[in-house]
């Protein structure tokens, strides 16, 4: 699994937070997955699931298609909130271009409380 981002990721810590997670997102790492999440996390793919604590998201991940390549475009964080857009691609050629909004217990803490993502099929 590749992941491709632009330089300016790797010298803000949530930032480079944030690529980790994805990452392990893309490679169905649970563990880290819940360890940096909240147990009564939610997550909302807007009109298609809504996903709530850890042991939905574990399903989801051991149920999704395995990923080749993810492409981040933009990464922005301020305070408790941060957003990611870019694009995936899935090991059968599907292609989605992706943005997820997430929000953090604290700013200083890299635990995730919530995700809101757009997802749109790009073939």
């Amino acid at each position: 699994m590749k992941i491709v981002s632009t330089a300016d990721c790797e010298n803000s810590p949530k930032k480079k937070f944030l690529i980790e997670f994805i990452m392990a997102f893309a490679t169905n790492d649970f563990v880290y997955v819940s360890e940096n999440t909240s147990k009564d996390l939610y997550w909302d793919i807007v009109n298609n699931t809504l996903i709530k604590g850890h042991e939905e998201v574990k399903k989801v991940l051991a149920s999704t298609s395995r990923i080749s390549e993810i492409e981040i475009l933009t990464i922005i964080t301020h305070g408790k909130t941060a957003s990611i857009n870019g694009t995936v691609r899935y090991e059968q050629d599907s292609i989605y271009s992706f943005c997820s909004v997430y929000t953090f217990v604290s700013a200083g803490k890299n635990t995730i409380k919530a995700i809101t993502s757009y997802v749109i099929k790009m073939n």
